[in-house]
Order: C-alpha cells, then sequence, then structure tokens
C-alpha cells in the first residue's frame, strides 16, 4: 500500500466513523435497530480501515487525523442536523484541532517518507 493509498483508506475510516457517531443519537440507547446496525457496522469497517492505514502511517498520525477530522465533522452535523450551535471557545477550540491536524500531518512527512 502507498501512502497516498493509507490516506485515502484514512478518509473512507474517517467518513465510516462519523457515520456511525453521527448515528448514535438516533440509536436511543441502541434501543432502535436500524441506527444501532449502521452505527455499529461503520465503526466496525472503521476500525478494520483502519488497521490497514496503520501499517503505513505512524499510530499517532493516524489517530490525530482520524480524531480531528472526526470531531470537526460531527460538530458540523450537530449545527445542521441539531441546531446544535457552538460558542465562540468551542469554535476556537476547533481551529486549533484543525491546525494541530495540519501540523501533524505535515510536519510528519519526513518521518513517514524516509
Amino acid at each position: 500500500m502507498t501512502l497516498t493509498q493509507a490516506y485515502i483508506l484514512l478518509m473512507v475510516s474517517i467518513l465510516l466513523e462519523i457515520t456511525a457517531t453521527g448515528s448514535l443519537k438516533a440509536t436511543e440507547g441502541f434501543t432502535r435497530w436500524i441506527p444501532s446496525l449502521i452505527s455499529v457496522i461503520a465503526i466496525s469497517g472503521c476500525m478494520f480501515l483502519m488497521s490497514h492505514v496503520m501499517k503505513i502511517l505512524p499510530v499517532g498520525i493516524t489517530y490525530a487525523t482520524w480524531s480531528g477530522v472526526g470531531i470537526v465533522a460531527l460538530t458540523f452535523i450537530g449545527i445542521i442536523k441539531y441546531k446544535q450551535i457552538p460558542n465562540l471557545a468551542t469554535i476556537f477550540g476547533l481551529v486549533l484541532i484543525i491546525i494541530g491536524v495540519v501540523i501533524v500531518n505535515v510536519m510528519s512527512k519526513a518521518n513517514i517518507d524516509g
């Protein structure tokens, strides 16, 4: 697997994580079957793909990217789907998360490639 393929798999894994976590509220404590099944299948696929990504990317980079992008994306889902508007401090924190993910990925290229 190439580095590009690893990042593609990581992005698919992130989409699955967003799907899994985004459907959790609809499970109503895993009492509703369809959202529960979506959540379990999506998180299982997510973990499977991440296990392959970690063959190429270091654990820290993989997890920082996965969690950071997931947090920001799920915040947007909360805004759109549930009308959960973040306050200024939350927005500032999300900006710091984005900056952190970018730094971790850009500054770690040397360690991955060589």
